[in-house]
């Protein structure tokens, strides 16, 4: 269903990357109520299909792996031969790390990490900016983690490209300002989704957050829309945290707490 109120992307195309579930699924379904038309670029083949099922005529899908670099293009090109262009870039994918002690982590999942988070955002911006830049400009989302703003034990790989993300985001929104394409990105936090569903959320919100509210993927995908938006026009290599204000600071309670058991 379309939202008439809100069609700020009415007569765009999008692609979301990781875009058949979690926080993805949840861009995906806010681009089209806006008016987008969206590619859903994903492993999940049965999730993909089905989306791509449920919303008709304004959603496609293409089975992508974002370190791989012609899958990534064959969902540019797929946005570019169905829908007739390519105005918003969601670098949404992402994999988690094994949470090991740093003294004792092998390492194992440092390549795919790496390859899926890093070069998957890589590939994206660079394979969406190309045409972009020759039919106007465009803007790109990226999605990283406030566990690349905030620093912290375990999940090393993890946390070291989701930094890369947010450096990546600033030196990208710069080079390609000169044609014409913003690049923004979004840090969530605390957001129940396949990729954190190891941990209690509602544990880390009481103990950490200062908003005690639990976040949803439809709270990045709000902030996703306008970073893609026109409301959004003066705006790049900006880092929006979605997280509650954690990485404003400790929650005042938790601190109060602490001092008092101090004294």
């Amino acid at each position: 269903m379309r939202d008439s109120a809100t069609g700020e992307l009415v007569g765009r195309v999008a692609v979301v990357t990781g875009g058949a579930g979690g926080i993805g699924r949840g861009i995906t379904e806010r681009f089209v109520r806006a008016g987008a038309r969206v590619v859903v670029a994903d492993p999940d083949v049965p999730a993909g299909a089905a989306l791509e099922r449920e919303h008709a005529d304004v959603v496609a899908f293409v089975p992508v792996d974002v370190a791989d670099a012609d899958t990534v293009q064959a969902a540019v090109d797929t946005a570019v031969g169905r829908f007739g262009g390519l105005d918003v870039m969601c670098n949404n994918a992402g994999v988690g790390g094994s949470p090991q002690p740093f003294l004792t982590d092998d390492f194992a999942d440092f390549d795919r990490v790496m390859h899926v988070n890093v070069l998957g955002v890589m590939l994206g911006t660079q394979r969406a900016a190309r045409h972009m830049a020759e039919h106007g400009g465009g803007a790109i989302v990226n999605i990283t983690s406030i566990g690349g703003i905030n620093a912290g034990s375990s999940v090393s790989a993890y946390r070291a490209s989701k930094a890369a993300v947010i450096h990546l985001t600033r030196c990208n929104a710069i080079e390609l300002a000169a044609v014409g394409v913003r690049v923004n990105c979004i840090a969530p936090a605390h957001i129940p989704t396949a990729i954190n569903a190891a941990f209690d959320q509602n544990a880390i919100v009481r103990a950490m957050q200062p908003l005690q509210r639990l976040g949803a993927p439809a709270d990045v995908a709000e902030t996703a829309l306008f970073l893609a938006s026109d409301r959004a026009a003066q705006i790049t290599g900006v880092v929006l945290p979605v997280d509650g204000g954690t990485t404003a600071g400790v929650r005042a309670q938790s601190l109060q707490g602490l001092l008092r058991a101090e004294m």
